[in-house]
């Protein structure tokens, strides 16, 4: 294309001059035949000579004209493509590096500036600043592979910002080549929100598994000990030694003493009251899709959202416990699709109740297991891969609020799991009138 506009304006260059040289000689010609024609010979040679020099001159200025032109017209075509260019970099939501393979930075845009507290102007021409030392080796590994036309995306890492903090980061590495010189593309996206949730959600099914082995552990404890504490009573009762009594008396202490242990057990298993305020649902579901949102575009599943009948709508509850109910929801409809499936969540509110479905194409749960889906540690997922307590951790959740939960598959055909929460008053009061 660029060839092809060069010679355009070769060939415009040199028809106009060729045009603009005939057209001054024409009009010397008719303005001798006019006025000069019975000039002597030195005359004439005179009016030649200026002849040429006039058509040179005005050759030499349009030439000049018309190039300059040309320059403006790339210099514009070449600020504009810049400045698309520099727009393009700076509306990434990730934070974009170039460097090369001395780590020199190159390009440096705006999520990059915010994301580590380093302006352009700073890094520009620099050692890549953001790497922590422990960190070097891994980046010189992806690099590597980067080399050797091996694709490195969302590997999961850290970074450092200017005031010396380590961020979790999510990181592609891809090549950038200019000519014959290879360049490293950095794209990082930060990810402390998504680790923080993941590791509240393990530290929760940790807890929920030990509340559960220490809530059945002090139940089979608590019937024992009461049956002992009772039959101790009625000997002491029917004693008539004192030295037996006093015995019987110690005894009887330390079994009440062991049953208090017991039910301090169970107190402890039990989950704490929750601190209930009403949460809107459109809200809880947008948070909970913008953490989970980048897992499933690099997995390439389609998000489907349907939440408008929900729009103003309210439940009663923990915003916390909501967005854990439905991020173990979502995790289990993303494991269950392949790459390219489709995930939907639907929101309405009717009569006084919020309903919200999970809907995925994924593999779908067996007649079998689906009747045991809500068991703690029962998973249909490979070893390794669940703990079986995710499902049982969400119906608990949605029976602290008042509401139920269901799960609907065909293997091979997907799930669709729904929960049905109260709505609150004024909500409901609303979507009546």
């Amino acid at each position: 294309m660029k060839q092809a506009s060069r010679g355009w304006f070769w060939a415009t260059l040199t028809l106009s001059s060729v045009s603009l040289v005939a057209l001054v000689f024409a009009f010397w010609e008719l303005v001798e035949n006019r006025f000069f024609r019975d000039l002597d010979y030195v005359s004439l040679h005179y009016l030649y000579i200026s002849r040429g020099i006039a058509s040179s001159i005005l050759l030499a200025a349009w030439a000049t004209w018309l190039v300059l032109r040309e320059r403006r017209a790339s210099e514009e075509e070449l600020r504009r493509s810049r400045e698309r260019y520099r727009g393009l970099l700076n509306a990434s939501p990730g934070a974009v590096a170039l460097f090369g393979a001395d780590l020199r930075v190159l390009e440096w845009n705006a999520s990059a500036e915010r994301l580590y507290g380093y302006s352009r102007e700073f890094v520009l021409n620099l050692p890549l600043p953001t790497v922590p030392e422990q960190r070097r080796a891994e980046l010189g590994d992806l690099m590597a592979r980067v080399r050797h036309g091996e694709a490195v995306l969302d590997h999961e890492t850290e970074r450092v910002d200017a005031s010396g903090q380590l961020i979790q980061v999510q990181l592609s590495l891809l090549p950038f080549r200019e000519g014959g010189d290879l360049f490293y593309l950095e794209v990082v996206t930060d990810i402390r929100e998504r680790v923080r949730l993941r590791e509240r959600l393990i530290e929760f099914e940790k807890l929920t598994s030990m509340g559960q082995m220490a809530a059945g552990t002090a139940h089979h404890l608590n019937t024992p000990l009461a049956a002992m504490l009772l039959r101790v009573q009625m000997m002491r009762s029917r004693s008539q030694e004192p030295s037996t009594s006093a015995e019987l008396e110690r005894l009887e202490r330390s079994l009440r003493f062991c049953q208090q242990f017991v039910q301090r057990l169970l107190d402890f298993s039990r989950r704490p009251a929750t601190r209930k305020d009403p949460e809107p649902v459109h809200a809880v579901i947008e948070g909970v899709l913008a953490f989970i949102g980048p897992s499933l575009e690099a997995k390439q599943v389609h998000l489907g959202r349907d939440f408008a009948e929900a729009e103003g709508v309210t439940v009663l509850g923990d915003r916390n416990e909501l967005e854990t109910l439905l991020l173990i929801l979502l995790s289990n409809a993303a494991d269950a699709v392949e790459s390219g499936g489709n995930i939907g969540i639907h929101a309405s509110s009717s009569a006084g109740r919020v309903e919200i479905a999970v809907i995925d194409n994924g593999c779908g749960i067996p007649p079998d297991a689906l009747a045991r889906i809500f068991e703690p540690f029962y998973t249909t997922k490979p070893v390794g891969k669940g703990t079986g307590l995710g499902l049982p951790i969400a119906r608990n959740i949605v029976t602290q609020h008042g509401g139920s939960i269901r799960l609907e598959s065909e293997p091979g055909h997907g799930t669709r799991a729904v929960v049905e929460l109260p709505a609150t008053v004024a909500a409901a009061a609303e979507v009546s009138a």
